[in-house]
């Protein structure tokens, strides 16, 4: 990139989505309409563009594709919807709604993202509108959910610090809604709201994103050492809580991580987050409002491939971030103050809160709550908000936590669990509790290959690697995903697959145990078999070769099988 563009990166020709939200008049385009029109199942491809901003977007049954292809039927368009909730806690009442909406207008099943966000899966267009005015009746919403916005704020949902967490969830909280887009459109859209005339709606609606938005998506995430689950060296923004003598002091600050790549395209690459500073936690939410405003004004409106906050850092480097940002703020972070992370999962069973509340940690294999089997997921834990008093808090890796049980409601909560088949997963593998997968086939139209429907099969083949070789209980942080977008945030596991093809995987071993360093690409293109022969000579290398509390993503790169990656400037070399 040239000098020139460096300067004035909006120069350049921009990007058809870059009109399509311009001349949309603050996210409206032509919605309204679309979603009345009988005749059709899908909508147009700019309003599918804008759809992202209102929490949804298209897809279709890649199932269904041929056959109805043959019946002369246009394809099951069906829309994704996400919800999205701060730090995903929620109420017993917000999660019943979830489970209502979910049987009544989606396929009956909900799933928990790696956001901390729900999705639901299957809504016909007639329906997208009822389904967000009871997802708003219950005092959630799908605004921001998606889009060239900041997404879902996630924090760090820490059962064992329970004042702490609260305090840091409440200022996770306020960012999330500092950074709201403030048009009306969504309201006036799916909730019957006044319309604002043209005339009216000037710059003034968004403050922060003026009317053309950020030129990708931001997400931000909030951690509390030592537990790094919301991965937040992924993150375009990460705060980490800094806690002395049990008191929140404030927040080191992370800048420029992301996940997403292409295949083939060495200028795309996975990006970890560098630790610029320190803030007081009433300075954090300024700090985030001026990160976006950065982005906004600098970052690439003309590829979008090029166009996340990793690259605007890269491109210019970290030190001209740093002083853009304290001109901005008109103060400076002072330096990054001690931590340490140790692990990125999550902690099963129950835990007794500083509160003295309960917390049970319930494992969910990718997210998916539906019934299955002797384990009635989705009917047990309907069972359960309707008895519990305390809240839901969604994890960063798919699990869910009944968060703030009384001791007088522990038994019966208990007795549900047992009745419904409902364990924190202490009897799988702890390799599968440490396992995370995308949506991918059959709704993801990204998607290249299978992952949530496929890596439980594929961890039952490594399983009986793990149980010959002593490994049954080492945790080791395994990811799968359809396609390299990153949503599993697969490229900071110890071993991750990647769909290149159907049935065919890239194969990255040696992210860091607590997601502080990437993984590397081992094996290209590859499928199950090869998969299997790969991974059990190094299972067997490393029972009989680790040091002492030596991870296995240390291991492979100490042993030699890939380099140690800590830039994503060097993911590919």
């Amino acid at each position: 990139m040239s000098d020139n563009n460096l300067m004035s990166p909006n120069s350049a020709p921009h990007s058809d989505v870059e009109h399509i939200k311009r001349k949309s008049n603050y996210l409206r385009g032509s919605l309204t309409e679309t979603l009345e029109d009988p005749i059709t199942g899908s909508i147009p491809e700019d309003d599918n563009r804008l759809m992202k901003f209102h929490g949804s977007y298209m897809q279709d049954d890649r199932d269904l594709r041929t056959e109805r292809s043959k019946q002369k039927l246009e394809p099951a368009y069906q829309f994704m919807l996400r919800v999205r909730a701060a730090g995903g806690i929620v109420t017993p009442e917000q999660w019943l709604m979830m489970d209502r909406v979910a049987q009544k207008y989606a396929n009956g099943t909900i799933r928990l993202t790696t956001r901390q966000s729900f999705q639901l899966h299957g809504v016909i267009k007639w329906n997208l509108k009822k389904t967000i005015r009871e997802v708003n009746d219950a005092m959630l919403s799908t605004l921001a959910a998606c889009g060239d916005v900041n997404r879902n704020v996630m924090c760090n949902p820490n059962p064992h610090q329970s004042d702490v967490h609260g305090e840091v969830y409440e200022w996770a909280s306020r960012i999330s809604s500092h950074l709201d887009p403030r048009t009306k459109a969504y309201y006036e859209i799916w909730l019957d709201g006044e319309k604002v005339l043209d005339s009216q709606a000037g710059e003034e609606q968004e403050p922060i994103y003026g009317p053309v938005y950020l030129p990708r998506k931001f997400k931000i995430g909030v951690a509390i050492p030592p537990s790094n689950d919301v991965d937040v060296f992924s993150q375009d923004l990460g705060f980490i809580a800094i806690v002395e003598d049990g008191k929140l002091k404030g927040f080191n600050v992370s800048v420029g991580g992301g996940m997403g790549m292409t295949h083939g395209d060495p200028k795309t690459y996975p990006q970890v987050g560098q630790v610029i500073g320190f803030c007081l936690p009433e300075q954090a939410v300024d700090v985030a409002e001026k990160t976006v405003t950065i982005q906004r004004d600098y970052g690439d409106r003309s590829v979008r491939k090029h166009a996340r906050f990793k690259y605007t850092i890269d491109d210019r480097g970290i030190d001209w971030f740093v002083g853009e940002l304290h001109a901005r703020l008109g103060w400076s972070l002072e330096p990054a103050r001690p931590y340490r992370f140790d692990h990125s999962g999550d902690r099963y069973g129950w835990v007794k809160g500083s509160n003295g509340k309960w917390h049970f940690t319930l494992f969910i294999q990718n997210g998916r709550v539906k019934d299955e089997g002797e384990q009635r997921l989705m009917t047990g834990l309907r069972e359960i908000a309707n008895v519990h008093n305390g809240d839901f808090r969604l994890t960063a890796n798919q699990n869910l936590i009944i968060g703030n049980v009384s001791s007088q409601k522990k038994k019966k909560i208990e007795e549900l669990l047992k009745e419904y088949g409902l364990s924190e997963g202490s009897h799988l593998s702890a390799l599968r509790r440490n396992s995370m997968a995308c949506v991918a086939l059959p709704t993801c139209g990204l998607a290249m290959a299978e992952s949530e429907r496929y890596l439980p099969d594929l961890l039952n083949k490594i399983e009986p690697m793990l149980d010959e070789a002593g490994l049954r209980e080492e945790d080791i942080v395994i990811r799968m995903t359809g396609c390299p977008n990153g949503c599993a945030r697969p490229m900071l596991a110890e071993i991750a697959f990647i769909g290149k093809a159907p049935g065919k995987y890239n194969m990255y071993l040696g992210g860091g145990f607590a997601g502080n360093r990437l993984n590397k690409l081992y094996k290209e293109n590859i499928g199950e078999a090869e998969i299997l022969d790969s991974l059990r000579p190094i299972i067997g290398h490393y029972a009989k070769e680790r040091r002492d509390g030596e991870h296995f993503g240390d291991f492979v790169i100490r042993a030699g099988y890939v380099k140690e990656v800590r830039s994503g400037q060097d993911f590919h070399s």
